[in-house]
């Protein structure tokens, strides 16, 4: 059978142009070496432990403006979960905060809360807000090379508890305000504030499974614990063959085009010399975004009862007196845990409808980090210090939300180091590339490689997250529907 597109990897970019083509009538194959399909967007349980991969609150599919509306529609999946409100978008406390502030998800209302709260920067509030919105729509143009730094300071002079109070939630795509590209934050940051923040309801692996579903019943194939060994190119078309997890079976399969949802360097391998270069040289400049580490954490009761007053809280360290310190907080695992401790944020799954099991009660703890805080060398002593930086951030938390500690009778809590492993990315990159403002010779990433038939439908092919990656997908998936 020769398929009209063999998908390598079946994150949310490759199930959703797989979805796409499969329900326009195209042969498709998806090859995923894991159990279970989802990548990044995957939830599991660690014992009675409920783990959520990766989801923490995403913009509104259902608003028509919103970039994954379309997509998703037409992948047959819009309406196949459920998308539950978060409430606020966040809360934000510490740092230059003398007070909590809550933003709400709601761009008039968000501009109301701030003005209250600052209201010396109404004016500089008054722009950015009209910026943020134009920014939620899919189709507006991004141009300059101004950085978020730069545009807070614009609007906020030198208020750093102004800045921390709109950029709080600076992780969900770059940990450096002073390289992040402004239109980048707008984009997502508008979104969230104009369509709302949602969460899955039961977490991402529902969206993931419902997408493997649309692939199958648009009569395409997903297949699991198959790895993708080589591809051959040619004029034609392409070959690729995919084995057992233990390297037996061997099948190859011909397919008009390939796919690929994986990091451009775990692709090159499967290629041969010269398009493997080309892959390489396609990527060429552009710097892997930043990792993470998420923590898990079960409790024998409800959060709130500790103090825990919104979905999501940002809590920033007493060192972190500007939002541009905020770097600083991802290498501080390299060493012992001591006084500081990195940016948090905190997620209770039980303050919305979200259907998360419980209990125990999940309540997850994301920060930044990097591949270089953790070495693999010796993985005893890599579990060691994971255990004392987990010990030294719950105590954190006990300070924060008396009790809580007492309270933890469950955890899971993946690095880095965890990212790469899983995910095979690169330095743990979460987002593909970083969102830095242009560079001359540097295009941005697009599903096309520049290789004839072999395309991108990932965050390597677009920008980060779960919208970057599904448009990803679903451009992936018009172009070749576009060729015929």
């Amino acid at each position: 059978m020769m398929y009209d597109a063999v998908i390598i990897g079946a994150g949310l970019g490759g199930l959703t142009a797989a979805a796409i083509l499969a329900r326009s009538g195209r042969k498709v194959l998806v090859i995923e070496r894991s159990n279970s399909v989802g990548g990044a967007a995957s939830s599991y349980k660690v014992g009675d432990l409920f783990v959520e991969g990766s989801l923490h609150e995403t913009s509104n599919p259902h608003h028509p403006n919103d970039a994954k509306h379309d997509i998703l529609k037409r992948a047959g999946v819009l309406d196949a979960v459920t998308w539950v409100p978060t409430g606020t978008l966040y809360e934000v406390r510490g740092g230059p905060l003398t007070t909590p502030f809550a933003l709400p998800d709601n761009l008039a209302a968000g501009r109301v809360a701030l003005r209250d709260r600052f209201p010396e920067a109404r004016d500089g509030i008054a722009t950015l807000f009209t910026e943020l919105e134009k920014m939620a729509s899919s189709s507006a143009e991004t141009s300059g090379d101004m950085t978020l730094a730069q545009r807070l300071s614009q609007a906020f002079g030198g208020d750093e508890a102004a800045k921390c109070a709109i950029a709080a939630n600076l992780w969900y795509t770059h940990d450096d305000a002073s390289t992040l590209w402004w239109p980048v934050f707008a984009r997502t940051q508008g979104a969230l504030l104009t369509h709302g923040a949602r969460f899955i309801q039961g977490g991402s692996q529902r969206l993931s499974s419902a997408l493997a579903r649309a692939v199958r019943a648009g009569g395409g194939q997903v297949l699991v614990r198959r790895t993708a060994t080589r591809i051959a190119l040619s004029d034609g078309g392409a070959t690729v063959t995919h084995s057992a997890k233990d390297g037996s079976d061997p099948q190859t399969v011909e397919a008009r085009n390939v796919i690929g949802n994986a990091s451009l360097d775990a692709l090159a391998e499967l290629l041969p010399a010269a398009p493997a270069a080309a892959l390489r040289e396609h990527a060429n400049g552009r710097t892997p975004s930043i990792s993470l580490f998420a923590m898990t954490l079960g409790l024998s009761k409800p959060p709130r009862e500790f103090g825990v007053s919104s979905y999501s809280t940002q809590l920033l360290p007493p060192w972190m007196t500007r939002l541009d310190q905020y770097i600083e907080g991802t290498s501080l695992m390299a060493h012992e845990p001591g006084e500081r401790m990195p940016p948090l944020s905190v997620v209770d799954y039980s303050a919305i409808d979200s259907a998360v099991p419980a209990p125990p009660y999940v309540l997850s703890v994301i920060g930044p980090d990097q591949l270089s805080n953790w070495g693999a060398d010796d993985m005893d002593a890599y579990r060691d210090k994971r255990g004392r930086w987990q010990d030294a951030i719950v105590a954190y938390l006990d300070g924060i939300y008396p009790g809580l500690a007492g309270a933890v009778v469950a955890s899971s809590f993946n690095t880095a180091l965890s990212v790469r492993q899983y995910l095979n990315a690169p330095n743990g990159a979460v987002y593909g590339y970083a969102p830095l403002p242009p560079s001359p010779g540097i295009a941005p990433p697009t599903p096309p490689t520049g290789i004839p038939g072999f395309y991108l439908a990932s965050n390597y092919g677009g920008t980060g997250g779960y919208t970057g990656a599904i448009t990803a997908g679903g451009a992936c998936a018009d172009i070749i529907l576009g060729e015929g």
